[in-house]
This record gives structure tokens, sequence and C-alpha cells, in this order.
């Protein structure tokens, strides 16, 4: 058990890792490149569509059936529903701080509002991801090490990764433009994914020491990346697709497919 905590800490910070990687950008380049943005965006999206059916909702269904307790389907969808909800509910929270950063332009202290407001912002995005990472590895209690349940795990803290990759930007280089300077952009962007290993960590104890309960967490997982990628990345890769308007779309397939042949391998 302290085994699976551990390793969704050490995947949740990997998250980390990649959110100030993206924060780095403001010290490498003044603007990441946009067509290499989609691109990842689109990857990131098809892998997180991929693993939520076949690392989240497939073993949710599979666990509730053995349990008894409930109708499995029951399980599985008002686990999405609630997933998807409370994702729904935090973007909604970050709308209402843009709204309030927006009006804090003419305060006296316009730039630190924005600033304190934008970070809050990410970091309460990030606490549903990291915990859809602490529930995938927390799955693997009962599942065992198998090469299935560990690549299912790791391929969504992979997808969570490299959505955070912009993420990181999305926070240091507003900043830079604020008038911060480099190191403390990239300092403040890193910092907003912080939350992630500790949202990671309450995930995988929740679904180890609460059993009963780990059918409904998977899903509620997937039902939280679904939106996330049919909300955010995929509208997001599909800007400014002028030039070349299937290559974020190739991303998107690249990464379902390649999801989905790992798992049909490992299965």
């Amino acid at each position: 058990m302290n085994d699976i905590v551990f390793y969704a800490l050490l995947a949740t910070l990997g998250t980390w890792f990649v959110t100030a990687l993206g924060a780095a950008t403001v010290v490498l380049f003044k603007s990441p490149n946009p067509k290499i943005l989609n691109l990842m965006l689109g990857f990131a999206a098809g892998v997180m569509v991929a693993a939520s059916f076949w690392s989240l909702l497939q073993p949710a269904i599979e666990r509730a059936e053995a349990a008894g307790s409930m109708p499995a389907f029951l399980v599985a969808t008002l686990g999405f529903l609630c997933g998807a909800l409370f994702m729904w509910g935090s973007d909604k929270c970050v709308t209402y701080a843009q709204r309030r950063a927006a009006l804090a332009q003419g305060e006296k202290n316009a730039r630190l509002n924005r600033i304190i407001l934008l970070v809050l912002s990410i970091t309460l995005h990030n606490i549903p991801e990291g915990l859809a990472v602490g529930v995938a590895f927390g799955a693997l209690k009962n599942g065992g090490y198998t090469p299935e349940a560990l690549m299912g795990a790791v391929t969504v803290a992979v997808g969570i990764g490299l959505q955070n990759f912009p993420e990181g930007a999305a926070v240091s280089l507003p900043l830079r433009r604020e008038g911060c300077s480099r190191r403390k952009s990239f300092f403040i962007g890193q910092a907003s994914g912080f939350v992630e290993p500790i949202a990671g960590v309450l995930g995988a104890l929740l679904a180890v020491y609460i059993e009963a309960v780990l059918p409904f967490a998977l899903s509620f997982a997937a039902g939280a990346m679904i939106l996330v990628a049919v909300h955010e990345l995929i509208p997001e890769c599909q800007r400014n697709q002028k030039a070349q308007p299937y290559a974020a779309t190739m991303g998107i397939v690249t990464g379902f497919a390649l999801m989905m042949l790992l798992d049909v391998m490992l299965g």
C-alpha cells in the first residue's frame, strides 16, 4: 500500500515537473511555438480520452461488477457525471476569478490582483487532475502490479503531464508581460502545479484505504479527464490552424491510437 502511494507521489511529481518545464519557456523564449503547443495539446487530448475508458472506466465497471453491491452501470455513470460536474464547477470558479481579474484592472493594486487570481485559478484546476492520477495508481491495490494496470496508471499521468506544459506557460508568460522578472515568473508558474502531488497522494490514499469507493473514484477521475479533454484541450488545439488545419487533429488521433495500442498489447 505504501508503495502505491509512493508511486502516485512520483507520478504527480512528474506532472508538476512538466508544469515547471512549461513555466521555463518564459526564460528560454518570448513565446512558445504555437504549432508545437497545438500538437502537444491534441496528443494529450487523445491520450486522455483513451485513458478515460481503458484505464479508468473499464476497470471501474469490472470492479463494480465484482463487488456486486450496486449495479455496475449505475456506479460508473454516477461517478463519471460527478467527476465532470466537479471539473465544471472548478472551471466556473476559474472563470469567476478571471472576471475579477479583469475588473481589477482599474484598481490601485491591479497587477498584484491579476497575478494572484491567475495563479489561484490554475491551482484550483490542478486539484482534480492530481486526484485522477492518484486514484489511477490506487487502483493497483487489488489489480496487482500487472503491466496492463501499471501502464494504465502511467498513461493517465502522461496525459495529465502533457497538458500541464502549456498550463505552466499560460501562467509564466502573462506574468512576464505584467512586468515580473523572468525568475519570478518561472517560480510562480511552476508553483501553480505543486498542488497536484498533494491531490495525487490524497487520491491514492482514498482508493487504497476505502476499497468500496474505488469504482466510483475511477469513474469520477474519468469524468474529470473527459471534460478537460473535450472542453479545454480539443478546442484550444484547434485554434489558429489555418496554415496546417490537420496538425492538431492528427495529434488527437495519434494520442488515442497510441494509448489504445498499448492497452491492447499489454491486455
